[in-house]
């Protein structure tokens, strides 16, 4: 079984603008980093289709789809109160990461691929229902999770999110879902506020968040002390038959929007316990998409890490 790589050159037509942390560059570090790693010859190379739009819309609003849709359309356009900007090509790279998100959760279910790892831009997890938010425009992770439930029949999907940022897209979108567990560790506060740790979902979804809210100046003996003391544990007891990661690399400590101080050694250790955790519960499925992360030598070395124990889990045989 092999590790998949999805990534889609026209991603990087997604401009936000002159000095803007999300920018092009970032895949292209991630990538640079697997080719000169010599991991890139292990993977299967994947490129993703646009997502359907029916997809899209079983997690986000019309009105929503056809917000970003129509500012695309004029060019360069700022879509919320802070900084999440658009040019004429965001709206194909939005549909292409939602894609590869979608393509990737469905290979790996149907057991083409042991797991797999998405490198696609603009990032989704801070994307609600009905708004753009954080950078993000279509929320890649709750799609395919989304399709997972309704057209897989999976009955359980967790989802974890490492991404210094707590994602509340995510978190909103399922929060009511007792089918889809969201555990999150991110520094708090932080933008965009949310993740305390009262929050722990609402109605029949009650128990099904877990929200891991460290400090800044954390780093990894207090991130692997909550992972491996709540988030381990939770999934654990929820068993889910699919993993996806909200894989966003900005709590490392050379992140210029994080004051948290993670090494590259704590992405790794979490990729290898989540990665145990799938083959016992999940028939070692997991699926991890590329989130934050705007240090490119830290995002290539981070990314590195990870896919190098993606791609270890993918040759030992899951729990039968």
């Amino acid at each position: 079984m092999t590790t998949a790589l999805f990534h889609h050159p026209r991603c990087a037509e997604h401009f936000a603008g002159p000095g803007h942390p999300e920018r092009p560059e970032r895949a292209a570090a991630v990538m640079r980093g697997l080719e000169e790693s010599g991991l890139a010859g292990e993977l299967e190379r994947c490129e993703p289709r646009p997502a359907p739009l029916e997809r899209v819309l079983a997690v986000h609003a019309p009105e929503h789809v056809r917000r970003v849709e129509s500012a695309c359309a004029r060019g360069r356009a700022l879509l919320d109160q802070g900084d999440t900007y658009v040019c004429e090509a965001s709206f194909e790279a939005a549909l292409l990461a939602a894609g590869a998100a979608l393509e990737a959760a469905e290979g790996v279910a149907r057991g083409r691929w042991a797991n797999a790892f998405v490198v696609a831009r603009p990032p989704g997890h801070h994307a609600e229902r009905d708004r753009p938010l954080g950078f993000c425009l279509f929320n890649g992770v709750a799609i395919a999770a989304r399709h997972l439930r309704s057209e897989l029949g999976l009955e359980r999907v967790a989802i974890v999110d490492w991404d210094v940022h707590h994602g509340n897209g995510t978190q909103h979108i399922f929060e009511a879902d007792p089918s889809v567990y969201y555990a999150s560790l991110h520094q708090y506060p932080h933008y965009p506020g949310t993740g305390a740790a009262s929050e722990r979902g609402t109605g029949e979804g009650e128990g099904a968040t877990l929200n891991c809210p460290l400090p800044a100046g954390s780093g990894d003996t207090e991130w692997l002390r909550a992972f491996e003391g709540a988030v381990l544990p939770a999934l654990d007891a929820f068993r889910p038959e699919l993993v996806l990661v909200s894989c966003g690399f900005d709590a490392h400590r050379a992140d210029p929007l994080s004051g948290t101080l993670l090494t590259e050694d704590a992405f790794r250790r979490m990729t290898r316990s989540l990665a145990e955790l799938a083959r016992q519960h999940a028939q070692g499925r997991l699926v991890s998409i590329l989130e934050g992360g705007y240090d490119l030598d830290a995002l290539a070395a981070c990314a590195r890490a990870h896919v190098e124990e993606l791609a270890e889990s993918g040759r030992i045989p899951p729990a039968s």
